[in-house]
């Protein structure tokens, strides 16, 4: 489960059926559980979701979301200086707002909020369900790609994603695997197109 997923964690969905997002793993801080990049004016911006203490290897479906810090008005106020020139940001944006001010107490509940959301944006239909993390069996061909996406990776050392330069508002170069929000407010409707060129065979 990541929050505002980068586009390969999209990437990998496409070459997939059906997508089972394990909410026991255990949760690792400074990771795309809680946090997501996004391209403003002269640098990479992330944004963190802040959370509330938690014990040690707490299974990710426990993490509690921090609202005593404003983090809503900094991550929207840096969405929007961002992407607000963006050709499609003043179509999707209002739902996105209205996602966040609904402040789901777990983590995982807001992370599925804008997974769902954004799938829909780009028009993926899968099958996607919550599994505990008992039921992952790779004999059974379920892959667990929870090691292969994540920002820990050396850059540009992507697994199911090859960047394909695609409109964006900022930069003279192009930025790949930003979060799904920038290639969302950037390029609307032909957001699944980009994708589908962005798949890396495997």
């Amino acid at each position: 489960m990541q929050y505002l997923p980068c586009l390969e964690y999209f990437t990998c969905i496409l070459q997939h059926e059906q997508v089972l997002i394990d909410i026991e793993e255990r949760y690792v801080k400074q990771t795309f559980r809680n946090r997501c990049s996004v391209l403003t004016t002269n640098k990479i911006d992330v944004l963190t979701v802040p959370v509330k203490s938690y014990e040690a290897a707490s299974p990710t479906k426990d993490i509690l979301i921090d609202y005593n810090q404003e983090w809503i008005r900094r991550h929207l106020g840096c969405l929007k200086a961002a992407y607000g020139k963006s050709p499609f940001y003043e179509f999707y944006a209002p739902e996105l707002i209205d996602t966040y001010y609904k402040k789901p107490k777990f983590l995982v509940d807001l992370n599925d909020d804008l997974l769902t959301i954004c799938l829909r944006w780009v028009g993926v239909k899968k099958e996607k369900r919550y599994i505990l993390s008992g039921e992952r069996d790779e004999d059974n061909g379920i892959l667990n790609a929870i090691s292969l996406i994540n920002n820990r990776k050396q850059q540009n050392a992507f697994t199911y994603y090859k960047p394909v330069p695609y409109y964006q508002t900022f930069g003279n170069g192009f930025v790949g695997n930003l979060s799904i929000i920038d290639l969302i407010f950037n390029m609307g409707p032909e957001a699944k197109s980009v994708l589908l060129r962005s798949c890396a065979s495997r």
